[in-house]
């Protein structure tokens, strides 16, 4: 509900050269308590500096020099489309084509000259009144949007918390810290933003690269935790993890689980078709697919693992620049080679991280 004090606080502009005519005006509305009148003899100053006077009421004239009543009204509703604009025009003409044309170029109301004062005071705050509540409408809506923002951004992080813990998952069936969903996240985030990709793409491949062994869920353990050599059976049911896991996020409607379900597949492809599941070939695999496959193998030769030892980070450069052309897709080896220093500073920080905390291990170091 607007207030008396509110409408007696309100802005009120007077855009007006004859200047009997705005004493009148001021004389009117400040008899009658209004606090905050501003009388302008130059439309230009009104059109230049509206936002600045952010007025709750301007009282136009319509017969100005230089910039007319009607050419004001058309300059401030192309400014300000999505305002609501608060214009009483006055006007000596009393023919009802002038009033008409004035309320379709965007006044709220008139007033004829000369004035009777009780029209003057109710005109002004009526339109005082509804612009107030306009205002009011416009705080209110945008408080809403705000919940609504944060609503939405906190199931936003329950949905990429619960998807990270079912990586997680896959994961800690293999090895027991979660911190190769980090750093292959981060290094599938940072390659794919050198081969080009924009923002919303490389948020997406840091969000879905965490799925991308999602399939091994379904490896049997005698399988997937054997520390000696996989004989040529178990090493095919070993492979069955990708196909596994792309079907396991296959018909998702949304971009996040499109990206997810192409990562799961593809990540074993190789750049000369010998890869798996389904041996493509070159640029017929994805190109979030062939990120990953660099960053997957780079990763898997630095980590320690029962059956293995790390390889040191020089070593393990060299054995992507040899697969280059091979498993690899050249120019993503060599976008690879080109962000060496952030590759090597995310390693060091993921390696600072705790190694047995879902929620710690994921946290982007600062």
């Amino acid at each position: 509900m607007i207030t008396s004090e509110q409408i007696l606080n309100a802005r009120i502009v007077i855009v007006e050269d004859e200047r009997a005519s705005r004493l009148l005006l001021e004389e009117i509305l400040g008899a009658s308590g209004f606090k905050h009148i501003r009388s302008l003899s130059d439309a230009e100053t009104l059109v230049k500096g509206y936002s600045h006077l952010d007025p709750d009421l301007v009282i136009l004239d319509l017969n100005l020099p230089k910039m007319n009543g009607f050419e004001v009204m058309n300059r401030l509703r192309v400014q300000y489309a999505d305002d609501y604009l608060p214009i009483l025009v006055i006007t000596g003409d009393l023919d009802d084509s002038v009033h008409l044309r004035a309320l379709s170029s965007g006044a709220k109301d008139f007033l004829n000259k000369p004035y009777d004062r009780a029209r003057v005071l109710l005109r002004c705050r009526n339109l005082i009144e509804t612009k107030l509540l306009h205002r009011e409408v416009m705080i209110r809506n945008a408080d809403l949007e705000q919940v609504v923002r944060e609503r939405t951004q906190e199931l936003e992080r329950t949905r990429l918390d619960v998807i990270r813990r079912l990586g997680f998952a896959s994961e800690y069936r293999d090895t027991d810290t979660g911190v190769h969903i980090v750093r292959m996240s981060r290094y599938c985030e940072v390659l794919a933003r050198a081969m080009g990709m924009n923002d919303e793409e490389c948020a997406l491949v840091l969000n879905t690269t965490p799925l991308h062994d999602v399939g091994k869920i379904a490896i049997p353990d005698s399988i997937l935790l054997k520390t000696e050599k996989l004989s040529p059976e178990e090493w095919e049911v070993m492979k069955r993890h990708a196909e596994i896991g792309g079907a396991m996020l296959s018909e998702g409607d949304s971009a996040f689980l499109r990206m997810a379900e192409e990562i799961a597949w593809t990540h074993h492809e190789r750049w000369d078709g010998k890869g798996y599941p389904r041996g493509l070939k070159g640029e017929d695999i994805p190109l979030v697919g062939r990120v990953c496959a660099v960053c997957d193998v780079f990763d898997a030769l630095t980590s320690e693992r029962p059956y293995k030892k790390a390889w040191n980070f020089e070593a393990a450069v060299k054995e992507i620049k040899r697969m280059s052309g091979t498993s690899f897709d050249p120019r993503v080896v060599e976008a690879f080679i080109g962000i060496l220093p952030q590759i090597k500073r995310i390693k060091e920080d993921a390696e600072r991280l705790p190694r047995r905390s879902h929620r710690d291990t994921y946290q982007r170091p600062a």
